[in-house]
């Protein structure tokens, strides 16, 4: 076991300029390029936004390297082609769109021999990285570790959920350990390799091809609470001088969709020193502080976004990651769990362990569901029965995290999502039960107190 893992220092804060080197002396003083960098080392700026945007949302990073990016082969697409990725769903003939409500059971780690690439695919998405405008939802189901390949997508940021097995990344900027329960985010063009120690793991990715992820603004909340800035960890600088001669290192390009490879003869984590705002981090989501409700009903799931990508509307995300943690229940003459409505936001949610509190029975770990812009949906006939029963009382749910990626735009659910063998057929029927309560005799609540 590389227990270097498991020791690992981070910076912390949220688009913070870091400093780091894995020598002392690495970094240049006083410029980013000089005509000779310390250690023989070669500069490289890597750039996540235009030069020119504002400066406080310019995001780049200058790294000192042993060798520079550029030297590799000519990039080639990678055969065979990963037929279940998709990243463009401008066409009608790669996706369909339905309004009906989907859900799908935990899919199985593969028997094959099976890498993060290998073992991504796509489950549904709107826009197209060639419009920078848009989002991806897929999963990854996989068993064996990134062993001499590297990944950079160059369509957008990975926004990484594992919910089976640790992630141990390596990236250009660092090393981290990512286990179920955290999250990690690696942005546009960043090179990195996922091993996995714990053998078979599986999780899910969102995919944004417009800019990068941001805290969410909080308004009334004030100048505290939700995801707090601190909590988000940076890797520090560390490298590798692996030689891997006539074998060859393979880069594995993510570009307009399509998968490319190209090879090096060296490590790509070979950079001594770094500093920017430019550069993956993780975060806990046992961390996020929770607000909610303390007399009666209860806010909308907004409240719950840890990260958000805003787009040119105000008020409006073309994509949302929302986190349901544990937290107590305390609002009087309320029904608690999710209410039942329809949304112009469309909907995908996941679950990392524990129980969801509005499908207890029937929602289970790995699994996923899909509402999109305007379809109803709500808790289950069961859920809704049992909460109206019972007296409320002071509550709190149980050690369970259930997540939610949330978007304007209207998704694209692709032919192998909807053929899939966990795709439930029977997901309409949890509703169905739903029986008429009304009353004309019955005293409203109000009356009652």
């Amino acid at each position: 076991m590389k227990k270097e893992f498991e020791e690992l220092e981070y910076q912390n804060g949220f688009g913070n300029h870091c400093v780091t080197e894995a020598l002392k002396g690495a970094l240049p003083v006083k410029q980013n390029s000089p005509l000779k960098c310390p250690y023989g080392l070669y500069a490289e700026q890597i750039s996540g936004t235009a030069f020119t945007v504002p400066r406080k949302l310019n995001q780049r990073s200058w790294l000192y390297r042993i060798k520079p990016s550029v030297t590799h082969e000519p990039f080639h697409p990678r055969d065979p082609a990963h037929k279940r990725l998709v990243s463009d769903f401008t066409g009608s003939g790669v996706a369909s769109v339905t309004p009906t409500q989907l859900r799908w059971k935990p899919p199985p780690i593969p028997e094959a021999h099976t890498n993060f690439i290998d073992g991504l695919f796509t489950v549904c998405g709107a826009g197209s990285p060639f419009l920078r405008h848009g989002f991806a939802v897929h999963m990854y189901i996989a068993n064996a570790s990134m062993e001499g390949h590297a990944f950079a997508n160059a369509d957008g940021d990975f926004l990484i959920v594992p919910q089976q097995g640790r992630l141990w990344i390596k990236t250009e900027m660092g090393r981290l350990q990512v286990k179920p329960g955290e999250i990690v985010v690696v942005q546009l063009g960043i090179r990195f390799a996922i091993e996995l120690p714990d053998g078979p793991s599986r999780g899910y990715v969102l995919e944004v091809f417009d800019g990068h992820f941001q805290l969410p603004d909080l308004g009334p909340i004030g100048a505290n609470g939700l995801a707090n800035p601190r909590d988000f960890l940076t890797p520090t600088a560390w490298f590798e001088e692996t030689s891997w001669g006539h074998s060859g290192f393979t880069i594995i390009h993510k570009f307009g969709g399509g998968l490319f490879e190209a090879k090096q003869d060296f490590s790509p984590f070979n950079v001594v020193a770094w500093h920017g705002n430019y550069a993956p981090y993780k975060y806990d989501l046992r961390k996020f502080c929770p607000y909610n409700t303390v007399l009666f009903d209860h806010a909308d799931p907004s409240i719950n976004t840890v990260l958000t990508v805003p787009s040119e509307r105000p008020g409006v995300a073309v994509v949302d990651f929302v986190v349901f943690p544990p937290r107590w229940l305390v609002a009087e003459h309320t029904f608690r769990p999710p209410y039942f409505h329809r949304n112009c936001m469309s909907e995908y949610m996941g679950l990392i362990y524990g129980m969801y509190e509005g499908k207890a029975d029937t929602f289970v770990p790995g699994g996923a569901s899909l509402h999109n812009c305007m379809t109803p949906h709500g808790v289950d006939t069961a859920t809704y029965e049992r909460t109206i029963s019972e007296e409320p009382k002071p509550s709190k749910i149980p050690d369970a995290l259930a997540f939610m990626f949330e978007s304007s735009l209207i998704p694209r659910v692709t032919p192998w999502a909807l053929s899939s063998p966990q795709l439930d057929p029977d997901y309409y029927k949890c509703w169905i039960g739903l029986r008429s309560h009304f009353d004309r005799q019955q005293i409203p609540c109000e009356e009652k107190d």
